[in-house]
């Protein structure tokens, strides 16, 4: 109290202990309220460094790994399990701020690389080559990303949560990245590494509403490249900072930093995310993507509908003729009555398969929940990760029953193998692709790489959570009785009359993929951007409303395919419907291939390797997730039309 409201503001006295302990509540109410970070008069600010990552690599780094200057008492603030596996790493640093104090050029630290050591040549070319492939700082004050705010392209200003190390100018002198901003960086085959920072810290001030102090509302920098001509006293004035492609001589730099407090009570601490969020752009491409998903959405169920109110109706009420005699011949779908619930072959892995898409469509469907309502925004770091992580080990019990209950409606008796496949084949697949990830990522040192401690962490969760209440799930559905269904099945296979091109199953199954993706594509790019571009995804909202409108599509599609498929008189639903909308996990693996070629600009074979390897498992539970909302679409429907059809 004595620092945030001192003595000499009040009046002497008894009445100071009043208004002192009056003040001291509105301190702890304002504190446990609305802020995270409350800065007194004297307060320190602590800047948080996180790791470095680049467009042009998958294989982030740690801070500490490029050399710059180190907190003298480093500490790691704790990291969630979303944070370990997204690969975040955050650490102090050595720039530290007394608020409403500003600083003028201060010297951090001077590093010396001498030509003739080994060591040094080698962490000499590690900054060279993260300046190359375009590796950018992530710092952090008060939980908030520290942002280069510039100019682009119709006077909008772009905030970016990061920046870069440096810029290269290549031998041909063509200015990368960087580079571009300054027209000093003109020297060919030249690093100019960025060596100094202004950092202007907003913040809010809470003297005319009530309370002391201030909280921090917006944090942007602005890199600079500066050969400092007195390395013990800089000035921060001089020509930019360059280190030659090939260093022929010692290389000595001098990081500073410069740092100014503006008050600023237009933003609310509430609100303090807009501007990095406004300067996002595509807002309207979003609207555009919505707009185009439900216009597909309402030409498919003009389809369905026209099918289920014309054709359908039609079709039971010609079956139902009271006099079969008089009755045309049977055609069509009611042929195959006794042979549309025989049981599909593979049946084993089929209901496995489902059993795990019901897991990931509920864990799905309970994040973006979640998300709307602002509970896993990117304020709340590596939160959305946690949040399916947990979700997915606790889903185990709808996993089992599901699966068994499917399972035994197939007529199969194996419940061991079913249930044991259900726990680990499909999770089993991920984690090993996950871990020959890692093994690249351990070789390479990139910070990315999960530790030890992680790795058995998540084994635990899995064997001692996971798969116990998958057991439980398998034990209730198999005590349940099979699925009862309409129609008895004849002993004797009716044989399938040949079949058109378009009623074959490989063509219907790549067709029934095509109108589910149209819906997603447009949201794919801002995932993938915000996965392999380091972008901020924060349109959960939108998302959402996807989310429901790839669950009619699918359905939709599957439901009017399977009609035509019965119409012609094949009965190989099952493992169709699965696959007619599973199939949109193709076209995902296509439009990421795309990706990688057309917009990403990543080098070497570990980054690649590592791309595809990732995409490998989005593409797995994209595919168990489509297929199980496809085929439970299909049951349902088929269960309809034969219930109410008389059969003799």
């Amino acid at each position: 109290l004595a620092t945030c409201w001192p003595a000499s503001q009040v009046t002497p006295g008894r009445n100071y202990y009043v208004a002192a302990l009056l003040k001291l509540y509105s301190l702890v109410k304002h504190r446990l309220v609305c802020a995270r970070h409350n800065c007194c008069l004297a307060s320190h600010i602590q800047l948080y460094v996180n790791r470095l990552d680049s467009v042009e690599s998958v294989l982030p780094y740690e801070y500490d790994g490029f050399d710059f200057c180190k907190d003298d008492k480093e500490t790691r603030p704790s990291e969630n399990l979303g944070q370990v596996l997204f690969g975040e790493r955050i650490e102090t640093s050595p720039y530290k701020f007394l608020f409403k104090k500003d600083e003028k050029c201060k010297k951090l630290c001077t590093k010396t690389y001498v030509k003739d050591k080994t060591d040094d040549k080698k962490l000499l070319d590690f900054i060279k080559r993260g300046m190359q492939l375009n590796y950018q700082h992530h710092w952090i004050v008060d939980n908030m990303p520290v942002t280069w705010c510039y100019d682009v392209e119709d006077s909008q200003k772009y905030c970016n949560p990061g920046f870069p190390i440096g810029c290269l100018v290549t031998a041909e002198g063509r200015a990368k990245d960087a580079c571009v901003i300054n027209s000093d960086f003109n020297k060919k085959n030249m690093f100019y590494i960025f060596n100094h920072v202004d950092i202007r810290i907003s913040y809010h001030s809470g003297e005319n509403e009530g309370w002391m102090g201030a909280r921090l509302v917006a944090a942007t920098l602005e890199p600079k490249s500066i050969k400092h001509a007195n390395d013990e006293s800089p000035t921060c004035d001089g020509p930019p900072m360059t280190i030659p492609a090939e260093a022929d001589s010692d290389v000595k730099i001098t990081y500073t930093y410069s740092v100014t407090f503006q008050q600023n009570n237009n933003i609310k601490w509430a609100s303090r995310w807009d501007y990095i969020l406004v300067s996002m752009p595509h807002t309207n491409i979003q609207w555009f993507s919505i707009m185009n998903s439900l216009v597909i959405v309402l030409f498919l169920s003009g389809m369905v509908a026209m099918i289920m109110l014309r054709t359908l109706h039609k079709d039971i009420a010609r079956y139902n003729q009271v006099d079969q005699e008089d009755a045309q011949e049977e055609s069509g779908w009611k042929q195959v009555h006794g042979d549309v619930f025989r049981p599909p072959r593979k049946g084993m892995l089929l209901s496995v398969f489902l059993g795990q898409g019901t897991q990931i469509f509920i864990m799905t469907f309970i994040t973006l929940f979640l998300a709307c309502l602002g509970f896993l925004s990117p304020a709340n770091r590596g939160a959305l990760m946690t949040c399916s992580v947990v979700l997915w080990v606790l889903l185990g019990t709808p996993a089992g029953y599901v699966s068994a209950r499917l399972y035994k409606t197939f007529g199969g008796e194996k419940w061991k193998t079913n249930v044991l496949l259900t726990a680990l084949l499909c999770p089993g697949i991920v984690f090993a692709d996950f871990f020959l990830m890692n093994l690249i990522l351990w070789v390479e040192g990139s910070s990315a790489a999960i530790p030890f401690g992680t790795l058995v962490a998540i084994l635990a969760l899995w064997f001692g959570i996971s798969v116990p209440l998958t057991f439980i799930g398998a034990y209730f559905g198999f005590k349940k009785p099979a699925i009862e269904q309409p129609v008895r099945t004849n002993q004797i296979p009716r044989q399938i009359p040949e079949q058109s091109f378009f009623t074959k199953p490989v063509p219907g199954i790549v067709m029934g993929g095509i109108l589910p993706f149209g819906c997603i594509f447009i949201q794919l790019f801002f995932i993938l951007n915000s996965i392999w571009s380091h972008q901020m995804y924060y349109m959960f909202g939108f998302l959402f409303l996807v989310f429901i409108i790839l669950l009619i599509t699918c359905s939709e599609a599957t439901i009017l395919l399977c009609y035509f498929h019965l119409c012609a008189e094949d009965y190989h639903w099952w493992w169709r419907s699965f696959l007619t909308s599973g199939f949109t996990a193709i076209y995902l693996f296509v439009y990421a291939v795309h990706y990688f070629f057309s917009k990403l600009q990543i080098v070497g074979a570990a980054s690649t390797i590592l791309y595809f390897g990732y995409t490998g498992i989005m593409v797995l539970i994209f595919f168990l997730f489509t297929g199980t909302i496809g085929f439970f679409a299909c049951f349902w429907f088929v269960n309809k039309i034969y219930s109410v059809v008389k059969v003799d």
